[in-house]
């Protein structure tokens, strides 16, 4: 497909985003079409059918009744799909190939033992443990994995590079995901059989350790590389966003978890040369260089998408940028992190223009060198967008990286602890893969009621401060507190808002300006300010309190 085809999809994609988000959407293989032809269609040969109807004929299912299977872009939106093929002098009628399975039996789920804990891919309104404590989860803040993998769960011909720490390619439920370079395994010790540079490079490349063996001593790469891809239905562990996939170990960050310029550089350039189609990239620091932009670009030049976490500072990245997220190459997707109840994770980097899709990102678990274990961060939300993006490439081998960033971002879902911290939404893995729009958020307090409320804290707060503020609305079904400006110690000097029944359900803290907090199922919410010993910023002020009446 020409590029500019591509386009023409991508602009009907989004035109009918509006319709597809209104309609239910029952389960089809994605770009497949059973076509009714009018008899004087019949005697025409495939090749034929495949020029007048502008799609490939896969098979023919009764050729007496003139039915055919047909397939068309993936990118292509099924309504217009449909609508282009019926308006064909040749068609009677077209219709969706759909998915039919057995009623009741099996859920459908892969088997993994701890799938009931990974909240990113499945969120039931379950508790989350992690190393900050438990908090409740808040249905459908999630991946909408469950949904996704009834049409898609992976495949082989992916590749994606974990650039990290390294991986530990040898455990059980990684291991059949792990990329076997054939020309190393079959070639002689000590040689570097396919000239890449690196010897023996039969799991992956260690640059830092400038040797073949990327095994992971940190546990960083590792638990990216168990979001991404940890093999799916095997009753073992976590399961990944793509059950099956190839993932590149590349180790470039050594024991203590760091590494160098030159060191990134040689990573991206050595899965460029071993043809990666997707690089997760779960690092930052530095300032603006243009020796890594320019691996950055050619890794564009070689068609790989190339996933950044936005960072763990709090900072807005379109008034201070961080790298690599913020490089402005077309490849590039900016990834932040998103917590179990849908409000930007108090650690994220944020910004309305460069960072462009948010993720689960708090208290994530997966696989390191003690076993399993829950971690923050957006290290943590970057693999799941693109373990989603190995779903979508699966789907269709021959999409360009432009054609899945659109995808990914065309779909996020609007949530409202996002609104304006991301130029998209929350990523959606049955929505990308589905090409529809998300629906917007019936939580988001800006479309609700509101009263007016004068509660601040000292400009600026004292240190070790504790305050507490209780907020009603008598009647209301839903509430959430409104903040005109919100500016308090990232990660330290945090509001807790708990329901009536004291129960925490979710946290601020940060330079987040003007802001709403978590929603509250009941009529009131309670504020918990606690400040540390150190810094003091500004503090907040409520301005008001939005509110729903069922």
């Amino acid at each position: 497909m020409n590029q500019g085809r591509v386009i023409r999809m991508i602009a009907i994609l989004l035109a009918t985003f509006a319709f597809s988000a209104r309609a239910k959407t029952f389960l089809a293989v994605p770009g497949q079409y059973v076509v009714k032809l009018k008899p004087t269609a019949t005697v025409m040969s495939a090749l034929q059918m495949e020029r007048i109807l502008g799609s490939e004929v896969k098979e023919t299912i009764n050729k007496s009744e003139g039915l055919i299977l047909v397939q068309r872009p993936i990118v292509e939106e099924r309504g217009a799909a449909i609508s282009t093929l019926a308006h064909n002098p040749m068609v009677e009628y077209a219709e969706p190939n759909f998915i039919y399975k057995v009623v009741g039996g099996s859920t459908g789920l892969p088997n993994d033992a701890e799938l009931g804990k990974l909240w990113g891919m499945i969120n039931n309104g379950q508790r989350v443990e992690g190393d900050g404590g438990g908090i409740l989860g808040k249905i459908d803040v999630d991946i909408d994995a469950d949904k996704a993998w009834q049409i898609e769960t992976g495949s082989k011909e992916v590749v994606v590079a974990v650039i990290d720490t390294g991986v530990r390619w040898n455990l059980s439920d990684l291991q059949n995901n792990i990329f076997v370079n054939e020309a190393e395994l079959n070639g002689q010790p000590g040689v570097d059989d396919d000239a890449n540079g690196c010897v023996d490079d039969v799991h992956g490349c260690d640059i830092a350790g400038k040797d073949g063996d990327p095994m992971d001593v940190y546990g960083h790469g590792t638990h990216v590389a168990g979001t991404i891809g940890a093999v799916g239905n095997n009753q073992e562990g976590v399961v990944g966003v793509a059950w099956n996939v190839r993932i590149l170990p590349v180790r470039f960050l050594g024991d203590d978890g760091s590494g160098t310029l030159a060191d990134a550089v040689k990573s991206i350039d050595y899965a460029v040369t071993m043809k990666a189609n997707i690089m997760n990239n779960s690092w930052g620091g530095g300032g603006f260089s243009q020796v890594l932009m320019d691996s950055i670009v050619r890794a564009k030049d070689a068609g790989i998408l190339f996933l950044a976490a936005a960072g763990n500072s709090s900072n807005d990245n379109d008034a201070s940028p961080e790298y690599p997220a913020s490089y402005a190459v077309d490849n590039v997707i900016s990834v932040a992190a998103v917590d179990p109840q849908g409000m930007m994770a108090d650690f994220s980097n944020w910004g309305k223009s460069s960072v462009h899709i948010a993720a689960p990102g708090v208290n994530i678990l997966s696989y390191t060198m003690r076993g399993l274990q829950s971690w923050s961060g957006t290290s943590m939300a970057c693999p799941h967008v693109a373990g989603v993006a190995a779903l979508l490439l699966s789907q269709d081998m021959g999409q360009p990286y432009s054609t899945i960033k659109n995808r990914l971002l065309a779909s996020a879902r609007p949530i409202a602890g996002l609104r304006g911290r991301v130029a998209t939404g929350m990523v959606n893995a049955y929505y990308a893969l589905t090409n529809t729009a998300a629906p917007m958020d019936p939580n988001d307090p800006f479309n609700w009621q509101k009263t007016s409320e004068s509660v601040s804290t000292d400009h600026p707060y004292p240190h070790r401060s504790r305050q507490e503020w209780t907020l009603s609305v008598p009647g209301a079904s839903k509430i959430a507190v409104y903040f005109s400006k919100f500016e308090t110690e990232a990660n330290y000097d945090k509001v807790e808002f708990k329901n009536k029944d004291g129960v925490v359900v979710g946290t601020l803290s940060g330079r987040l300006g003007e802001v709403y907090g978590p929603v509250v199922e009941g009529d009131t919410v309670t504020l918990s300010f606690v400040a540390d010993d150190s810094v003091n910023a500004y503090g907040f002020d409520v301005g008001g309190v939005a509110y729903q009446v069922q």
